[in-house]
């Protein structure tokens, strides 16, 4: 459980310093995003979370 609350607080560290360096960028992705379709965006999601768990595995397994 440890591992998890530092992992999600990582990812919100790294969110808050894109945000607070690249403001204009991060809005510019917003507006984007808005333009592409759900469907892509849960498949993209889903790929997203699948690559990020095999590369922990791969890291934790051989590292």
């Amino acid at each position: 459980m440890k591992e998890l609350a530092t992992a999600i607080l990582l990812a919100i560290a790294l969110e808050g310093m894109f945000y607070s360096l690249f403001p204009g960028g991060a809005k510019r992705v917003l507006e984007l995003v808005q333009e592409i379709p759900e469907s892509q965006l849960r498949i993209g999601g889903l790929v997203a979370a699948v690559v990020a768990i095999g590369a922990i595995w791969a890291v934790r397994t051989w590292l």
